[in-house]
């Protein structure tokens, strides 16, 4: 969702940090550990929802900060 922010591959063997279809990224990282806690520390200040992806550009992990829109039953 828009405003969200993601950790993805570069292609290059780095890890960019950027706003979910944004075109730019906020940073770039060597590695993925990094970039990863720099999503989540982002989205859960603006209180938006964190995602990985893995190479393929597949949604490996994703966290959610702020009101959850469909909370699981239980």
């Amino acid at each position: 969702m828009k405003g969200d922010y993601e950790t993805a591959p570069t292609g290059d063997g780095r890890w960019k940090v950027q706003q979910h279809g944004g075109s730019r990224a906020v940073k770039i990282h060597d590695d993925q550990a990094s970039a990863w806690d720099q999503t989540r520390s982002l989205a859960r200040g603006a209180g938006v929802e964190a995602l990985l992806k893995n190479r393929k550009g597949q949604v490996r992990e994703r966290n959610t900060y702020g009101s959850d829109p469909f909370p699981p039953r239980g």
